[in-house]
């Protein structure tokens, strides 16, 4: 009799033996999704780890996951520059180009000079800043006026060719005086008087019709931007002064 009952027991048992697989799959499936989490935000040290946890779980020490490195969107790839390329760029592109430019334009300019002996009243320097032209006041301007003198107006003109480039360039004409106290009834100050000369100056220049007045502006500074000591007669001279900044492209 109990034979007879144990083996219906055992008939109508349930085999459980599916529930091992089950449950390894349902682990591989997490491990998966923490995978997937940590891909998210790549630490490359984690991902050589769980490649190599992966690939011997899944195929014994081979697979896709086998000398490969972490992932990267593809779109990423195609935003970031090559190192090479932006350093050829900044080698051999627009910098160099525009130097080059100003260089030349600062050439013709000193040739100018040179012919016309014009040394001792124009000077050129080349900075980072650009190419800029000094042309000192006391020649070109009486004392206390912001009128252009004759040879003033002449020079105003031949600078103006030089300034007509393509592509054009921003220009800054700046006016500045000495710290001699301004005393007339026409300027308060040499804030005053000093705008009053680059915009005279300026003036000149855009007579040029082939001058653009949009990259044109004027700027005032007085005696507050001296080049030289003002405490002899010869460098409060060299204050007074107009000047041309080319800006770079």
């Amino acid at each position: 009799m109990n034979r007879k009952k144990k083996k219906k027991n055992e008939e109508h048992g349930v085999d459980e033996s599916w529930l091992l697989p089950y449950s390894d799959m349902l682990t591989l499936l997490l491990a998966l999704f923490i995978v997937l989490f940590a891909m998210s935000e790549i630490d490359s040290e984690k991902y050589r780890e769980l490649s190599i946890v992966f690939q011997e779980e899944f195929t014994g020490g081979s697979g896709i996951l086998e000398n490969e490195g972490p992932p990267t969107d593809s779109n990423e790839s195609e935003k970031l520059p090559n190192t090479d390329e932006v350093e050829e760029e900044n080698d051999t592109g627009i910098g160099n180009q525009e130097t080059e430019r100003l260089e030349s334009m600062q050439n013709k300019i000193n040739a100018y000079i040179t012919e016309n002996n014009l040394s001792h009243v124009l000077q050129t320097s080349l900075s980072d800043e650009g190419l800029l032209i000094s042309i000192f006041n006391d020649v070109y301007f009486d004392l206390g006026s912001a009128e252009v003198k004759g040879e003033g107006q002449k020079i105003a003109r031949e600078m103006s060719k030089f300034l007509n480039t393509n592509p054009p360039h921003q220009i800054v004409v700046s006016g500045h005086t000495d710290n001699i106290p301004i005393e007339n009834s026409q300027y308060d100050s040499n804030w005053e008087l000093s705008a009053h000369r680059a915009l005279n100056f300026m003036s000149l220049l855009l007579e040029n019709n082939e001058l653009d007045p949009k990259f044109f502006s004027a700027k005032g500074f007085g005696e507050h931007n001296p080049v030289a000591p003002n405490n002899s007669n010869k460098n409060r001279a060299k204050n007074r002064r107009v000047e041309v900044l080319i800006l770079p492209n």
